[in-house]
């Protein structure tokens, strides 16, 4: 109960904290070109709010609602989710969001997702300057395969060398989503450079695995929990454990993750001890464990310490390497397998630690901002991204689109994002009680 209440003390607050930067982007430009912001609010407040006020002599009320789906800028004259069609009856005024040039309204529009993105930047940057910029270099780590990556012409041992000739550098997301979406695999095997051809289905087959690719830790047993059932199913130290109900398991990542799914529940466990193969039949616990520890060590990690001046670079370079990660992980999302994936507020939580970490909490919200900007600049109406897409159009064409259409388009916006804020926090329910 602890463990679930500090995630979401520490969702709430990067939460938080990326919707008043989000916002603070779209009032800012707004004040530069002098359009009226009616409102500021963190979370929404449909009926009511929790709190709100309006500083002396401003135009702006301040305040925090009590639905906690993010937060909005009131601007006045513009088609917003508040629908406001009274006031946008009304003629024009200088003061209006409407009133303004399109190139102006285009930046107020894109001010929230400047300010993500280099909010990501400064917390990386910061990251880099407090506690270094670690990474293990994945051109010099041998891996441990998937049963999917076997199956493609992975060999346990492989050290990855580039993916469609562009080179590897580290263990990290982006690095091994460049193998997992290339045709050919560059690796050192046995000193020896081969190229593997992927098979054309190589992606789709690697997300319906629901398994990682590789990991730098085999399923090697280094130490076992005394009166575990690890123990107890007569597994010994030095065992490697290369198959779960008939799974290949040879990476320790792959077999923790088949093992989670196997919950109070009695497993085979295909076993090399001293060149021999054995198997043995082991209970899992209610945690989705069996009491046995790896070798964690078994990689270089290097570590790049940073001053100031350096911490700057050194943050924009790795909050480049999450941006490209995450643009290129979105063509999965019009995939059957991604939409089978998507998660909601509950997925997002589980990525936090258990316990109150500072730099796993700000590396977390430094990527969510990264997601937050370009999720925002998604062309559908109700996103940031739709209002820039019409007014793309209008700076091309030199029409303005007709109102009641943007309100109908905003309208239809809403629904969609309401549908798919409800099925992806559906599907988190699924995952937890119906897995």
């Amino acid at each position: 109960m602890e463990a679930i209440l500090i995630k979401t003390l520490q969702l709430i607050l990067s939460l938080s904290i990326l919707v008043i930067v989000h916002e603070c982007g779209h009032f800012l430009f707004a004040k530069i070109f002098k359009v009226r912001v009616e409102k500021f609010y963190l979370f929404f407040n449909p009926w009511f709010s929790l709190f709100k006020f309006r500083p002396k002599g401003s135009e702006t009320e301040y305040g925090i609602g009590w639905l906690p789906l993010g937060g909005y800028v009131k601007i006045s004259g513009m088609i917003d989710e508040s629908m406001d069609k009274e006031a946008l009856a009304q003629p024009p005024q200088s003061w209006e969001f409407r009133s303004k040039p399109a190139g102006q309204r285009l930046l107020i529009m894109v001010g929230g997702v400047c300010m993500n993105l280099i909010l990501a930047f400064f917390i990386y940057s910061i990251i880099v300057l407090r506690w270094g910029d670690s990474y293990i270099p994945i051109d010099k780590t041998p891996l441990y395969f998937s049963e999917v990556a076997h199956h493609a012409g992975f060999q346990d041992g492989d050290i990855l060398l580039a993916a469609n000739q562009k080179q590897l550098t580290r263990y990290d997301e982006l690095d091994l989503f460049r193998i997992i979406d290339a045709k050919t695999v560059t690796v050192l095997r046995n000193n020896q450079q081969q190229t593997i051809a992927l098979p054309k289905d190589f992606r789709s087959q690697f997300i319906a695995s629901k398994t990682t690719l590789a990991d730098i830790v085999p399923a090697e047993i280094d130490s076992l929990l005394p009166e575990g059932n690890a123990i107890k199913a007569g597994l010994e130290v030095g065992d490697k454990i290369v198959s779960l109900n008939d799974t290949e398991t040879t990476a320790f990542s792959c077999f923790a993750s088949q093992l989670s799914k196997y919950k109070d529940s009695i497993v085979q466990l295909g076993v090399i001890r001293n060149g021999e193969a054995i198997a043995l039949k082991v209970q899992v616990d209610s945690e989705g464990k069996i009491g046995f520890s790896t070798n964690r060590q078994s990689a270089t990690i290097v570590t790049r310490s940073a001053n100031f001046f350096q911490s700057f670079p050194m943050g924009f370079s790795l909050g480049l390497r999450k941006l490209s990660f995450y643009v290129l992980q979105l063509k999965l999302l019009f995939t059957k397998e991604g939409i089978q994936n998507i998660g909601g507020f509950g997925a997002i939580g589980s990525l936090f630690p258990e316990k109150w970490n500072w730099m796993a909490f700000w590396n977390m919200t430094a990527f969510l901002s990264i997601v937050l900007g370009v999720m925002n600049l998604l062309p559908i109406p109700a996103l940031d991204g739709g209002h820039v897409m019409f007014l793309l159009y209008e700076t091309i064409s030199g029409r303005q689109p007709n109102e009641k259409f943007l309100e109908y388009a905003q309208i239809a916006g809403m629904i969609l994002l309401i549908v798919l804020l409800i099925y992806a926090n559906g599907m988190d329910v699924v995952r937890a009680f119906f897995k």
